[in-house]
């Protein structure tokens, strides 16, 4: 049983390929009998541009620094501490805390834009049964990790009102809307079960 080692294959020593058999119909329409003739490219190790700065920035390249100053000397921070940093920071890193916080206060501040444009009276908790129409503020979101529709919309209630308390939301008796996931709006309509709100009315920012 003889052992075939495996050919290496680099640019200066390409591997042969596999030549069609000139009966396979395959080989007149090869790349070969429709691409022209090209000029054969430089071999590899005669390429002129290895180890090349090819792009740079700035002029001044390693500055150099001179100085008389004792070993006593120490750095003095300008400014008030909490505008420097004086230790290691994460870049473009938030916490998700952080994120939620931001976020819920938004929900306060268009909720309070809309209350005054709209002549709204207060909001109500989305998770509270009720028999009359009452006006909820909260967040659109989706139920499912897929495409929002009809069926999928679920009302995220704010933190002062609802707690960030989520409940489906029964679009049918709206003539014309247009929402998305992350959309804050204020929604009147009944709650009878505690488990969907029937909406009759939507106020947009």
């Amino acid at each position: 049983q003889r052992s075939q080692k495996r050919s290496n294959s680099t640019p200066e020593t390409p591997r042969p390929k596999r030549t069609l058999s000139s009966r396979s119909p395959y080989a007149l329409f090869s790349p070969n009998s429709f691409s022209p003739s090209v000029t054969p490219s430089q071999k590899y190790t005669s390429r002129s541009s290895r180890g090349e700065v090819v792009a740079s920035f700035g002029s001044v390249q390693g500055p150099s620094w001179s100085g008389r100053g004792g070993a006593g000397s120490t750095p003095k921070l300008f400014g008030p501490p909490e505008e420097n940093l004086t230790k290691s920071y994460k870049f473009m890193f938030q916490k998700a805390l952080d994120v939620r916080e931001v976020l819920l206060w938004r929900i306060e501040e268009l909720g309070d834009a809309l209350k005054s444009h709209h002549h709204l009276e207060e909001f109500a908790s989305v998770l509270l049964p009720t028999q009359e129409p009452v006006t909820v503020l909260g967040q659109i979101g989706c139920d499912s990790n897929g495409k929002l529709n009809a069926k999928s919309v679920v009302l995220e209630g704010d933190r002062e009102h609802s707690s960030g308390g989520q409940i489906p939301l029964d679009l049918s008796e709206l003539k014309e809307y247009s929402l998305f996931p992350g959309q804050i709006v204020a929604l009147e309509g009944t709650n009878s079960t505690g488990r969907m709100m029937v909406v009759s009315k939507l106020y947009e920012v």
